[in-house]
């Protein structure tokens, strides 16, 4: 039987994806202790303010200028997935809706026909240092699905299902179920209009740790499927015999069994799984359509409408910062 690596890829900060996923971004950041507003209390001075990228003293402000993050900017034609492991992040959109997240939660956005929101990462520990660690996926919506209303799902860490699975000598593998069911156990429902919502779909994002020496078996899927395993922390593995190591994505055979051996210090994989939509793609920016003529007229759109304008104080909007994980839906579609 051939090898069920059908091709290895370095991973950055921006990590390679395949059809249905357009993007994922590996955000992991030490940030320092807070400064009372919610951003570091450490100088700024020196850092490309607006376009923070470079990692200085191991973290960024991306596009924010007080608090770290991504202040408001639009999208049309797709979904995200923010999966945060570590740290928290304020969510407000040009709909009225509002949140706090993080710490093992995930936030399924449907922007369709076009949404103006902000991801801000709030530095609320004024003591000790703020990590935040997240990913962040964008997910294609096929052409029928582009203009659905906006819409989105909270998938709260205590509600999202978690497998434990055992190797013959007793170590067990922790799998958390975002998407896509794992035997019986089902994951949380994604938002109606998601490429994810028909199960045909074959649509997966499993993260998962793995104790060393641990094994973990993953089971076959069909042969209409795109799948990539991420390995972005510790140290090596055997992936059905080959030696691996971290810091790769690996595209698979996905009618193929996956065994993954641990053979060092605790492994964490991201597994991302799904059907083609196989239809034209075209992007600019935070749209994506079908056509060059849909994405004009995303733009033209958005110069006129704003998507419903913005509705809160500051484009880097940060909630209360003694306000508790929340969701506030305002008038967005939602399904909590």
């Amino acid at each position: 039987m051939s090898s069920v690596i059908l091709q290895r890829l370095p991973l950055e900060m921006f990590w390679p994806t395949f059809d249905p996923f357009l993007f994922c971004a590996f955000h992991n950041d030490h940030y320092p202790k807070g400064n009372g507003e919610m951003g570091p209390k450490s100088p700024l001075s020196g850092r490309s303010l607006g376009q923070d990228f470079a990692g200085t003293d191991g973290w960024r402000m991306y596009h924010g200028k007080r608090v770290p993050g991504f202040p408001a900017h639009p999208h049309r034609g797709f979904e995200t997935v923010t999966i945060v492991n570590k740290g928290l992040v304020d969510h407000a959109d040009s709909m009225g809706a509002a949140g706090r997240y993080g710490e093992g939660d995930s936030q399924w956005m449907t922007a369709g026909q076009g949404v103006q929101h902000s991801e801000m990462f709030p530095l609320l520990n004024e003591e000790q240092d703020n990590p935040v660690e997240l990913f962040q996926l964008w997910l294609n919506l096929p052409a029928k699905s582009k203009m659905v209303p906006p819409h989105f799902t909270m998938l709260w860490n205590e509600d999202t299902p978690v497998v434990l699975v055992a190797d013959e000598r007793g170590i067990e593998s922790r799998i958390k179920v975002i998407a896509g069911d794992f035997g019986e156990v089902q994951a949380l429902a994604c938002p109606p209009n998601s490429w994810a919502a028909d199960k045909s779909n074959g649509v997966v994002i499993w993260l998962i740790d793995i104790p060393a020496q641990g094994q973990c078996v993953l089971p076959a899927g069909e042969s209409s499927l795109n799948r990539t395993l991420y390995f972005f922390e510790g140290d090596q593995m055997q992936v059905d015999g080959t030696l691996v190591a971290s810091k790769q994505a690996l595209v698979l055979d996905p009618q193929q069994v996956l065994t993954l051996n641990n053979t060092g210090e605790s492994a964490r994989v991201l597994l991302l799984q799904g059907k083609p939509i196989d239809e034209p793609v075209e992007q600019h920016g935070p749209f994506v359509m079908n056509s060059r003529e849909e994405l004009q007229q995303a733009f033209a759109d958005y110069q006129q409408s704003q998507f419903g304008g913005w509705p809160w104080p500051r484009a880097d909007q940060v909630h209360d910062k003694n306000k508790p994980r929340f969701a506030d839906y305002g008038s967005l579609v939602i399904d909590d």
